[in-house]
């Protein structure tokens, strides 16, 4: 695992569950420990996870036209492969749903790359300057939980939308600070010094797998 590198998995549930399993030190602590008989060394890890999943072994969601389909068992049982805790440590989840023809063929031009981009560094600018006196802190991920409570403060709304969507969902506390920091990210990306109720439920929606997965 790259320090400060990008790791993508393709297929994810398709890896050894101990396999997966190893990164959720790394995810966490940003390090990784190897242990031997005779020694233990840490070495840095600080890496950014992208992996990506079919909803089932056919690749198919639960539609009677398609070939192969799954049932809603078999689909339920592949997803549960990737365990809890390690879903808690992947900040954003989404579901990717097929792209229609006439969306396919369309010709009207979306955002571009460029634009995009500086819409990102931007971000990572605001970021860079809130975290300037923070040693080893540089952008919001990497914020410990008395950072979140310094640069995530919520208002009224925004508390009450959580605290609904925690008992809902039944998220983790782990799931809790992860909501806060992407909220806080999409927050930089609208260039809004606070938090408020819209950027928690835009970091809500990224929690999809948490508990019950794309069936529940």
């Amino acid at each position: 695992m790259a320090h400060n590198g990008v790791l993508f998995l393709d297929e994810l549930p398709e890896f050894k569950r101990d396999v997966l399993e190893v990164m959720r030190q790394p995810l966490e602590d940003r390090e990784v420990t190897i242990s031997r008989a005779k020694f233990t060394i840490t070495y840095p890890s600080s890496f950014m996870l992208v992996a990506s999943m079919n909803p089932s072994p056919s690749g198919f969601f639960n539609d009677p036209s398609m070939p192969n389909t799954s049932s809603p068992h078999e689909m339920q049982r592949y997803m549960s492969k990737i365990s809890g805790p390690l879903l808690d440590r992947i900040d954003i989840h989404i579901e990717v749903t097929p792209v229609p023809f006439e969306k396919l063929s369309d010709e009207r031009k979306s955002e571009s790359s460029v634009e995009i981009r500086k819409r990102v560094t931007a971000a990572r600018e605001i970021q860079t300057k809130r975290f300037e006196t923070v040693e080893n802190v540089h952008y919001n991920a990497q914020m410990s939980s008395k950072l979140i409570r310094e640069f995530c403060a919520l208002d009224e709304p925004s508390k009450e939308l959580l605290k609904t969507a925690m008992e809902r969902l039944n998220l983790s506390a782990r799931a809790y600070d992860r909501i806060l920091k992407v909220s806080r990210t999409i927050a930089d990306l609208d260039h809004s010094e606070n938090i408020v109720s819209s950027h928690i439920a835009e970091a809500i929606q990224y929690r999809s797998l948490d508990r019950e997965g794309w069936l529940g």
